[in-house]
């Protein structure tokens, strides 16, 4: 699958580890760029009736300011800067992958895996800084000893595998997704190329693909709402302890 595969632009090695510069990191500065242009063209010139980029940049900093509030409550809106990032870029990057010719960079688990752990490891030191070492209690739920000999194991396991799961459920959806549409552009092709009455059968695969690829967008928008949420209700846990369940 030539639309996975991260190539070097600009070969580099150092110290005998390839850090060369490829088609996944000059996606990723195009899609920092570009964050970047819309924010400062959207609030440059503010205006007290919003025109059509400004309201969407409120809408944005709106829909963030509440999910970080309904998930983590006030002591959350600290963290609304590193929430609001990584929304922003994993949508960006979702989006901009359904463009023909673009690499997916949130196709790639190295990049996934690098938020989730981002996400966890500020879990973590916020979660110390607050209790210090009273944050372990995190790891002992309310209940009798004995069920704790069993649960205490299953609640670290489970806050271990979460930058597995988050960033897996990022990966595998957008790579599934590319697949798919993939797979029925080389049925269009095939079909197309055959001649005859399998050319007229073409159109079905291509009609798919134009369903495949609405259903891929809206996947691409809730993708990047799950990676935040779940880092908002992460956060939680490191601000309120068992305190929100």
């Amino acid at each position: 699958m030539e639309q996975f595969r991260v190539t070097p632009l600009i070969p580099l090695h150092i110290g005998g580890y390839d850090v060369s510069f490829t088609n996944q990191a000059l996606v990723m500065c195009v899609i920092v760029g570009l964050i970047s242009l819309f924010t400062v063209m959207a609030l440059t010139k503010r205006q007290l009736v919003p025109g059509r980029m400004q309201s969407i940049a409120e809408l944005t900093y709106e829909f963030v300011g509440n999910m970080i509030h309904s998930s983590a409550g006030d002591a959350g809106y600290r963290f609304f800067p590193f929430v609001f990032t990584i929304f922003v870029f994993v949508l960006f990057a979702n989006v901009m992958g359904l463009i023909p010719g673009v690499f997916t960079v949130t196709s790639q688990i190295a990049v996934t895996f690098a938020l989730a752990m981002l996400v966890i490891l500020a879990v973590i030191v916020t979660g110390f800084i607050r209790y210090g070492f009273g944050f372990l209690k995190l790891f002992v739920p309310k209940a009798p000893l004995v069920l704790l000999i069993l649960l205490v194991p299953i609640e670290l396991i489970s806050f271990l595998t979460r930058p597995i799961s988050l960033s897996v459920r990022l990966f595998a959806n957008m790579l599934a997704g590319h697949t798919m549409l993939k797979v029925f552009a080389g049925f269009v092709i095939s079909l197309g190329g055959a001649g005859g009455i399998l050319s007229v059968l073409s159109i079905a695969p291509m009609a798919m693909i134009v369903a495949i690829s609405a259903l891929e967008l809206l996947v691409a928008v809730l993708q990047a709402y799950i990676f935040a949420i779940l880092t908002c209700i992460y956060l939680n846990d490191a601000l309120n302890l068992h305190e929100s369940h």
